[in-house]
């Protein structure tokens, strides 16, 4: 399962230079989304910031399994913190585009939260 999140690590980061790429050619534009605070300009940065950051859960993860021999009790961990990566960035840009979807964040939250949780109970701390 490892594997899994190594890859997911590498895409997720490769993801963050896109999106930072795509992003970075309208920031000279002081308006663009709404302006620097707005809440659309705001989650888009989330997003693209998200990609890296949960890139580094999933890789942590893979080297904890890996190097240190840390044995998760289930593959769920694994495949929370894919969804986690996967949804974060998603909820983030949609909720740049649409503010409705903020009501969703919860997805990727707790795939996270419960992803870590039962890698500490059977895997971590076992």
């Amino acid at each position: 399962m490892q594997d899994l999140n190594f890859y997911a690590a590498w895409v997720g980061i490769l993801l963050g230079f896109i999106s930072g790429s795509v992003l970075g050619l309208f920031f000279h534009d002081s308006d663009w989304l709404g302006g620097y605070g707005s809440w659309r300009r705001r989650m888009a940065r989330l997003g693209h910031i998200s990609f890296f950051g949960i890139a580094i859960i999933n890789l942590i993860y893979a080297l904890s399994v890996q190097v240190f021999n840390v044995r998760p009790p289930s593959p769920y961990p694994s495949y929370l913190f894919v969804a986690g990566a996967v949804t974060m960035p998603l909820v983030c840009f949609l909720s740049a585009w649409k503010k409705f979807f903020r009501h969703i964040f919860f997805i990727p939250v707790l795939c996270l939260i419960i992803g870590t949780l039962l890698f500490f109970k059977g895997g971590l701390f076992a």
